[in-house]
């Protein structure tokens, strides 16, 4: 499909700078079929049924942005994939000062030595010393908030605590799945008194979720891959709620992406770790997913795309310039919508 189809224009002013406080009071747009109704998040247990599943990533995001220095050039780094114990690919900025061997400084001992670039322009760095890396960025990195966002205001403390979800427990993300950003211990309780299930998988986000499709044909598009992990329990666990009826709403397009790469032909979930570049645009047949909780994505991106997919694009045209025209706020910071094909 011509990316184009999924252009659409977006006031700037809704680009929310921060989330709802609480998290929980956002707003939420409920699509079922062609159907739009205005919602809030806190009614979500109220639009679900008591044998659906809510599938989550427990991804956390690690403070992945790198301010350093080789000689006297600045060098501004974002990690995105993990390639090893202590290596990651990352973009960076300014980088025609870093050549394969340089050695960048970060400050409080932190220095990392670039060893090759790979097809796509990122570099991969070894970080070095015996600490582990999480430490090392705990010391000396930054949370890497999105582009629309970092460019509007700089990073704080707040952000530590606001761009990551409460179910995170995995290192490895430098994206919020920020789905579950609305999430909250009052919530999860309405959720669990009503006996809908949940369930957690594992996708690092990577800063790859950001980049914009410059193809002018979605066939033409190379995906950024991730690294996933449902393991055999969690597996068992979903297809027997299928198999009673229940549906697995999709709570972020990265669980989505990640549930559908490890549902075989018949919709049965395997037990899966490892990469996956699934790249769902519209005409993708959907194997085991029944919904999906999301916020508001970018014009022509791969998530507006994987939205489409499974809602039709006419239906998802209808839905945003709706919440355009009522002031929902959108991207990562922004209100939700819970979609129902």
């Amino acid at each position: 499909m011509r990316v184009d189809a999924f252009d659409f224009e977006l006031p700037q002013e809704l680009i929310a700078l921060r989330p709802a406080v609480p998290r929980d009071a956002a707003r939420m747009l409920h699509v079922k079929g062609g159907v739009i109704e205005d919602r809030m998040v806190l009614e979500l247990p109220d639009l679900l049924d008591e044998h659906d599943v809510l599938v989550f990533n427990d991804t956390r995001v690690i403070p992945a942005q790198l301010e350093g220095r080789r000689g006297e050039a600045k060098v501004g780094v974002t990690l995105h994939k993990r390639e090893g114990l202590r290596q990651w690919w990352a973009f960076v900025r300014n980088a025609k000062r870093v050549r394969d061997g340089d050695t960048v400084e970060f400050g409080g001992g932190v220095e990392a030595t670039a060893l090759r670039r790979g097809d796509d322009g990122a570099v991969l760095f070894e970080f070095l010393g015996d600490e582990p890396v999480e430490l090392l960025l705990e010391r000396a990195g930054t949370m890497p908030l999105p582009p629309y966002i970092a460019s509007k205001r700089g990073t704080d403390e707040r952000d530590r605590e606001d761009y990551q979800t409460m179910f995170a427990k995995e290192d490895g993300a430098v994206a919020a799945p920020t789905a579950s950003l609305h999430f909250t211990d009052r919530l999860v309780e309405a959720i669990d008194a009503k006996g809908i299930g949940r369930e957690t998988l594992t996708l690092h986000v990577g800063a790859g979720t950001f980049l914009p499709v410059k193809a002018d044909d979605t066939a033409d598009h190379k995906m950024h891959s991730e690294w996933g992990r449902i393991d055999a329990a969690t597996a068992e666990r979903l297809n027997a709620a299928r198999e009673k009826g229940g549906r697995l709403i999709a709570v972020g397009t990265t669980a989505l992406r990640l549930i559908e790469s490890a549902a075989d032909e018949d919709g049965v979930i395997q037990p899966f770790e490892g990469d996956t570049d699934i790249f769902i645009t519209p005409g993708y047949r959907f194997r085991a997913v029944g919904g999906l909780m999301t916020n508001f994505h970018l014009p022509k991106s791969t998530l507006f795309m994987l939205v489409s997919a499974l809602m039709g694009l006419d239906t998802m045209k209808a839905a945003y310039a709706h919440a355009i025209a009522e002031r929902y706020r959108f991207y990562s910071y922004g209100d939700s919508s819970l979609l129902i094909p």
